[in-house]
């Protein structure tokens, strides 16, 4: 009950980041939180929203506001879904599995990392909901074609190929704390651990957190040799040719994440992809790189409507997610948001945290005199 009105108190997704931050541990909500480097790129994602102007419409009948849509194949009931996120253990006991029912409950689609601390079967089986995979083109190539082979077997919609980790991105808060691969827990971040009871008994009542994605690879069922086993994986000559071959293997609805380029979002439409996903992995890869929301009207120009196009990154309020609508994208997908929801109250919090951005998106859309996703257009805005 005191968990339940600690939710409802929280009015925003802030909110929500600061309730997580006062529950988890402080090594793993600086996990959640950090970014690479100086996080320069990573505090941009968010503020270069406030550059985008809009210019709202008035004496519309907004009484009536439809928010449905499809994305990568999928029916969702408003143009935000939840991206791949690694390891969601770490924020609560339930992790994916949570993420996965609020986001069916939420009426939109739940993406599961590759380093997900639930096997994508247990996850398939979680809800009914729309799941699309994330993966990677491993230098063992049979690790990838066989995770396809048992997303297809599971009844994943959808697959998102991740193409901006050729090497892992500088993240020094994480290093900072010993959460990096591999982990060595500072002694401060010990105490901090030690001093969360309610997380440990969590972690304690589902085992020892693991990948069980990569268990039979890896040959072992601990999360640390895990890891080491998938950074050796990590394959920095992947290509464009890798990825049609991938797309072609998948024969489905396939998403390119990690473009921020109009040329690559060229190729990608080249190649048959079904949508790019602009993104910078939530500024946790090169800092210093451009915020999603600055790129996209670019994108949008180089490709038009030959794929779908999603913005990832920074989305905190549903007026980002209107801004970049109007900006040319199809829907956005979030991920910090849903994990500080998850990290704040397991499934009730992610549940809380998609509730206020779709409250906030429906809203935005009334005073702007928007009825129809459909028709956010773009002389919404008025100044970049």
């Amino acid at each position: 009950m005191f968990l339940a009105r600690q939710l409802r108190r929280c009015v925003s997704v802030p909110d929500v980041r600061l309730l997580a931050k006062r529950r988890l541990p402080s090594p793993i909500f600086e996990y959640l939180d950090g970014g690479s480097e100086e996080e320069y790129t990573l505090r941009r994602n968010t503020r270069a929203f406030d550059e985008v102007k809009l210019s709202p419409r008035c004496l519309v009948d907004v009484r009536n506001v439809s928010t449905a849509t499809t994305v990568l194949g999928a029916r969702l009931e408003w143009p935000v879904f939840c991206s791949p996120t690694g390891a969601s253990r770490f924020y609560h006991s339930e992790g994916e599995l949570a993420v996965a029912r609020a986001a069916a409950r939420s009426g939109t689609l739940y993406s599961l990392s590759t380093m997900s601390s639930y096997s994508l079967e247990d996850v398939a089986a979680a809800s009914a909901g729309p799941k699309m995979f994330q993966l990677y083109i491993f230098r063992d190539r049979g690790i990838t074609r066989d995770l396809i082979a048992r997303c297809r077997a599971a009844g994943y919609t959808a697959l998102c190929l991740t193409v901006d980790t050729a090497v892992r991105g500088n993240r020094e808060r994480e290093l900072r704390s010993g959460m990096g691969a591999p982990m060595r827990l500072t002694p401060a971040s010990m105490l901090s651990i030690a001093m969360s009871p309610h997380w440990l008994m969590g972690l304690a009542a589902k085992g020892p957190l693991s990948m069980p994605n990569f268990a039979k690879s890896a040959k072992s069922s601990r999360m640390a040799e895990q890891t080491r086993f998938v950074a050796t994986q990590l394959d920095p000559s992947v290509t464009w040719k890798d990825v049609g071959e991938i797309i072609k293997l998948w024969g489905g609805p396939f998403a390119i994440k990690g473009i921020l380029s109009p040329d690559d979002a060229v190729h990608a439409a080249d190649l048959g992809a079904t949508a790019v996903i602009v993104s910078n992995h939530g500024g946790r890869q090169l800092d210093g790189a451009v915020s999603p929301i600055e790129v996209l009207p670019q994108i949008v120009e180089a490709v038009g409507d030959r794929v779908e196009i999603i913005l990832d990154g920074g989305v905190r309020r549903g007026v980002h997610v209107l801004k970049a609508m109007a900006l040319g994208a199809k829907a956005c997908s979030v991920g910090r948001p849903y994990l500080y929801g998850l990290g704040a109250g397991g499934e009730a919090g992610v549940t809380r945290a998609l509730q206020l951005l779709r409250s906030e998106f429906v809203r935005s859309m009334q005073l702007a005199g928007c009825t129809d996703v459909h028709g956010i257009a773009r002389s919404l805005v008025t100044k970049i």
